[in-house]
């Protein structure tokens, strides 16, 4: 399956994405702007037209350090789950953001998500426990 980085010019494929793979439907004035904006990627594993798998990211910048990634959000169409996907696509958006300079990639995620927390064991990351705090409905799942 060939996995890429999405750019401008494919807003077209985000807005096709059927429902399912998104926590919500792909809003066609927020997906422009994160793929126009320079500090956010998103990585894509792609079946035709049609996108199987992401991870996006962004790059935090920094008065007093170089900039680091943290990856905003994993996801994999039902049904094609535990097939590599998300380790391409997640190896894609580390190769980007290594390339731009970023010192260390980060993420969250809930503790009793086994098959996330497995994948990031595998892709070499280094699990510690922090508290993460939440202000206007920022871990709202809706």
């Amino acid at each position: 399956m060939p996995a890429r980085l999405l750019g401008p010019d494919d807003l077209a494929l985000l807005l096709g994405t059927a429902p399912g793979l998104f926590d919500q439907p792909v809003d066609p004035v927020q997906a422009q702007a994160f793929l126009a904006d320079p500090l956010h990627r998103i990585a894509a594993v792609l079946e035709q037209d049609e996108i199987l798998a992401f991870a996006s990211g962004t790059i935090l910048l920094h008065p007093d350090k170089q900039p680091s990634f943290f990856v905003n959000e994993v996801g994999t169409r039902e049904g094609h789950r535990r097939r590599g996907h998300a380790t391409a696509a997640l190896r894609i958006l580390f190769e980007a953001a290594r390339r731009s300079g970023c010192q260390g990639i980060w993420l969250g995620a809930e503790t009793d998500n086994d098959a996330a927390r497995g994948l990031y064991r595998r892709l070499g990351a280094d699990e510690i426990a922090f508290v993460g705090y939440g202000w206007d409905g920022a871990f709202d799942l809706d």
